[in-house]
C-alpha cells in the first residue's frame, strides 16, 4: 500500500535537493532519476487496431498516432495480460525505439466485477467493480472504499479511502500476474508481495458490452485473445 502522502514527501524532498544545488551541478543523481521514473508514466495508451495479429500489436494511441510492435518476446515472457482483439483498450510498454512490446495490458478485459472470498472469514465474496473511464467501486466491503483506478507504469493502481474517520486518499498498487476473461491475479508491491486471486461473480462474463463507446469493425473477434 502506497499512501499519497508518501509521494508528496518524495516530491518535496526532490525539490529541496534541486534548490540546494549550485549552477555548476545541473545533472540529476541516480536516486533522483529513479524518483522521476516513479512519477512519470512510461506506458502508451490506445485501442487495438485492425493491423494486429498473433505476434503483432497495432494500436491507435490516444494522441492519434498509429504504432505497430512485435509481441513475440512479451508473449514468451508471459507479459501479455488479457490478450487483445480489435477495439480493445490497451496499455503498452515498449522498448526505446517502439518496435518490441515489453508488456501489454488489455484494459478492456479489466472492466467489470472481480470478487474473492472474504479474507476475514470467507463468509461472503468481496471485491472491486472496475469501470471504464477510471472509476471503480467496492463490492460488499465496509472498510475500504474504492474510488478510481488506472494503469501506471504497467501496474494496476487504485485510489481508496477507508471508513475509519480519516478522510485520506491512499494508493493500492499491484503487479498484474494473470488476466483472463474469468481470472485476475494481483501481487501487492508491498514488502510481503501478497497475492490476491479474483474471479468473475457467478453468471458474469466478459463480453463486448465492456467496450462501451468503442465502434468495432464488422470483423471483430477474439482471434488475438490468446493467454
Amino acid at each position: 500500500m502506497k499512501k499519497i502522502s508518501f509521494l508528496i514527501v518524495l516530491a518535496i524532498a526532490l525539490l529541496v535537493i534541486a534548490c540546494g544545488r549550485n549552477n555548476n551541478q545541473p545533472s540529476m543523481s541516480n536516486s533522483e532519476e529513479q524518483i522521476s521514473y516513479i512519477l512519470r508514466d512510461t506506458a502508451i495508451y490506445g485501442f487495438c487496431a485492425e493491423g494486429s495479429a498473433m505476434n503483432t500489436l497495432q494500436i491507435i494511441t490516444d494522441a492519434g498516432d498509429t504504432i505497430t510492435v512485435s509481441t513475440a518476446k512479451a508473449r514468451e515472457k508471459e507479459q501479455v495480460f488479457g490478450g487483445y482483439a480489435i477495439g480493445d483498450e490497451i496499455a503498452l510498454i515498449a522498448n526505446a525505439d517502439t518496435t518490441q512490446a515489453i508488456m501489454v495490458i488489455n484494459k478492456s478485459m479489466l472492466n467489470g466485477d472481480w470478487v474473492m472470498p472474504n479474507p476475514l472469514d470467507g463468509s461472503n465474496e468481496t471485491g472491486v467493480r472496475i469501470l471504464r473511464g477510471g472509476v471503480c467501486e467496492s463490492i460488499d466491503q465496509s472498510s475500504i472504499i474504492y474510488k478510481t483506478w488506472r494503469i501506471f507504469n504497467g501496474r494496476l493502481q487504485f485510489t481508496i479511502t477507508r471508513e475509519d474517520g480519516i478522510d485520506m486518499e491512499e494508493y493500492l498498487i499491484y503487479d498484474i500476474v494473470k488476466l483472463t476473461e474469468e481470472s485476475l491475479v494481483l501481487r501487492s508491491t508491498d514488502e510481503d508481495k501478497e497475492l490476491f486471486e479474483y474471479t468473475r461473480p457467478s453468471g458474469e462474463e466478459y463480453t463486448e458490452k465492456d467496450l462501451k463507446g468503442v465502434e468495432l469493425d464488422d470483423g471483430y473477434d477474439d482471434e488475438f485473445n490468446m493467454q
